[in-house]
Formats: structure tokens, C-alpha cells, sequence
């Protein structure tokens, strides 16, 4: 199955709704960190049902944002989640960015980038449409070092790239961006049931529940445009 017809299944299920809310969690404290100006226009890969176009045009007052999402249906309900005009919803592929040269401010992806199909591409075609000083705000829950995610594998029919952390940073600037930072932001919110409750449909162990979401929780990687 293609990422645009497993998250076509999503929006047409309704779940598309619901990423919202576990990803908001940590995604509302790594959008609060991007450093949006009035005026900027904001790419968002992967923008799902479109909540981090609607925050940033809220909360940081951008003059535009854009989700880019592989599956159409996705990029339809997203426009009809949104009552704004300066915030657009495309369908289309992470490597080939419908954006002249140097045309947007900042990117931000969400639980999206580690589906791309060349992920070097991507960081590729995000170097060529950024401007200088331009930020790239990547943030994944799958990814090598956080263990308890790799059982991901067999509940998505997508391939998906599982990079360590160190080859986050290796590949952004072989890209040419520059690591301004990275670290995991963890998610103190999601509720975690008493050890006398395990194990549970999803962890075995409260200790693994605790290290998945309060330790290894959302990994950011900042790069920025040169």
C-alpha cells in the first residue's frame, strides 16, 4: 500500500481528526518554539487534518501556511476543517514542492517526514525552497533510538525510515542546513496507568510506557538555512 492510500483510509475513517490530539502533546510546545514572524509564510509537511497551519496563523500570525499532504482525501478535509483563507492545503509529494526558490520562511513536519520515499530528496528540495535563515522543524516519534515505536513496522503497510539521531544530524547537513539543534521533547500528558494495570494492549510494563512517552517522547530536529 502507498502512503497516500493508507492515510486516504485514515481521512475517510475519521482518524485524520484524531492525530490532532496525540500529536498535539508535543507538537504544541515545538510549534511554540519556531521563530515565526509576522509576514512568514510556513510550509507544513504532512499537514494531516491541518491543525499546525491553524496554530501557527493563530498563535504566531503568520501571513501564510501551506500543508502538503500524499493523500488527497487528507488535503480535502483539511480545507474543510479550516476557515481561513491564507491557510492552503495541497496534495502532492514531499520531493517535488510546488514553491519557487527561496519563497518560504519555515518548514514544519509532524510524524510525516520519516514516510518520504527519499528523504535526502526532501531535505534537498526544502534547501532549495527556503530562504536564507530559513528553519526546518522536524519532528518524529519513530526513529532509531526510540525502541518502543519500532513495532510501528507491523501496524502501518507503508515503508517507513527509521534514522538514529546522529543520522538526523548527518543528513541535514549534508544537505546543507545547519543543525541549530536537537532534542526529545516528552509528552507529560498522555495518562500512564498504575504498575498494577500491566500489562496493556500496548506496553507490557509501566516502566516501558514511562520511557516511551516521558523519556523518549518526540524527537526535534532543527536545521536551518544558511
Amino acid at each position: 500500500m502507498s502512503v497516500s492510500e493508507e492515510f486516504d483510509e485514515w481521512a475517510r475513517d475519521g482518524r485524520d481528526e484524531g492525530m490532532e490530539e496525540r500529536h498535539w502533546h508535543t507538537a504544541k510546545h515545538a510549534l511554540a518554539r519556531m521563530p515565526v514572524e509576522e509576514g512568514d509564510t510556513v510550509l507544513d509537511l504532512g499537514s494531516g487534518s491541518g491543525y499546525a497551519g491553524r496554530a501557527l496563523r493563530e498563535t504566531k500570525d503568520a501571513a501564510r501556511t501551506y500543508g502538503v499532504d500524499a493523500a488527497p482525501r487528507m488535503a480535502r478535509n483539511a480545507r474543510e476543517y479550516t476557515d481561513d483563507p491564507r491557510s492552503g492545503f495541497l496534495n502532492g509529494d514531499f520531493e517535488h514542492l510546488p514553491f519557487a526558490e527561496d519563497s518560504v520562511d519555515h518548514c514544519w513536519s509532524m510524524e510525516a517526514f520519516f514516510y518520504a520515499r527519499d528523504p535526502d530528496a526532501v531535505l534537498d528540495e526544502l534547501r532549495r525552497v527556503l530562504r536564507p535563515g530559513g528553519t526546518f522543524y522536524c519532528a518524529v516519534n519513530y526513529w532509531e533510538e526510540s525502541v518502543h515505536t519500532h513495532k510501528w513496522d507491523e501496524l502501518v503497510e507503508v515503508p517507513m525510515i527509521r534514522w538514529t539521531e546522529a543520522e538526523y544530524r548527518e543528513r541535514f547537513r549534508a544537505a546543507g542546513l545547519h543543525v541549530a539543534g536537537q532534542d526529545r521533547i516528552p509528552n507529560t500528558e498522555t495518562t500512564i496507568p498504575p504498575a498494577g494495570e500491566f500489562p496493556t494492549e500496548d506496553f507490557e510494563t509501566r516502566e516501558a510506557m514511562v520511557e516511551r512517552y516521558r523519556e523518549h517522547g518526540t524527537l526535534l530536529t532543527v536545521g536551518v538555512v544558511p
